[in-house]
């Protein structure tokens, strides 16, 4: 049926007042993504620089080429300032150190060059001698972290927002047995023994050694990092 002709511009107004409505409003969909009740991406808490070349210094070069012939299998990683003071300089990202290692990111090349010799040379012999098998896996708890020490609120940033720490947790042996810190520093002789010998490494190598008898928060991992001098606790 035809639309009368006095009823025509009444029609066109309420039509053009709905495409106003909607224009301003938006589609259902778009309601949705507004409703503060719904999970929304948020911005990054700290700002980022465009990353910048790495190993361009003589002394970075020597530790890259020295991780190298150590037959570590190792990625360069672009220089990367985190926002908040963190940072990942001259760092790398290990690929294979003879032993599977969980949680690795980023490390400084002097932590990521320690940590490997430390693997090498001090878990496999120490596996060995006090279990007669072979470790299969170094379990961690990860290396770059931005945050302040045992991630509190306020207090200085720790070593992990520089990429130069890694906490490690336990180890994999051959017969499928895990030895953790958690349990294991006070555990059976044996695992007491390799996880102290391990300890004892640790702090000829790092720069800073923590274990389970150095506070509360340090219960159920080793925290190697590369500041200090000779700091073993």
């Amino acid at each position: 049926m035809p639309i009368p002709t006095v009823l025509q511009p009444r029609i066109l107004i309420a039509a053009t007042a709905a495409l106003a409505l909607s224009a301003c409003f938006g589609s259902p969909d778009v309601m949705k993504r507004g409703d503060p009740k719904r999970p929304t991406a948020s911005a990054p808490k700290r700002p980022q620089v465009a990353p910048t070349p790495s190993f361009t210094s003589a002394e970075a070069q020597q530790c890259a080429f020295e991780l190298k012939q150590a037959g570590v299998r190792f990625t360069p990683l672009a220089n990367q300032d985190h926002g908040g003071g963190c940072s990942s300089i001259d760092s790398v990202k290990l690929l294979d150190i003879g032993t599977p290692t969980t949680n690795l990111g980023a490390m400084t090349c002097p932590l990521a060059k320690s940590f490997a010799g430390w693997a090498q040379f001090a878990v496999k012999p120490a596996a060995r001698k006090f279990f007669g098998q072979e470790v299969v896996k170094i379990e961690t708890f990860g290396t770059y972290s931005c945050r302040n020490i045992y991630g509190g609120r306020s207090g200085r940033l720790s070593q992990h927002a520089y990429s130069n720490a890694v906490d490690v947790s336990g180890f994999v042996l051959a017969d499928g047995r895990r030895i953790m810190l958690d349990g294991g520093w006070k555990g059976d002789k044996a695992s007491q023994d390799f996880l102290r010998a391990l300890h004892k490494s640790g702090c000829r190598r790092f720069g800073t050694v923590l274990g389970p008898d150095y506070n509360a928060a340090h219960y159920n991992h080793f925290h190697f990092d590369m500041s200090g001098n000779g700091y073993c606790r």
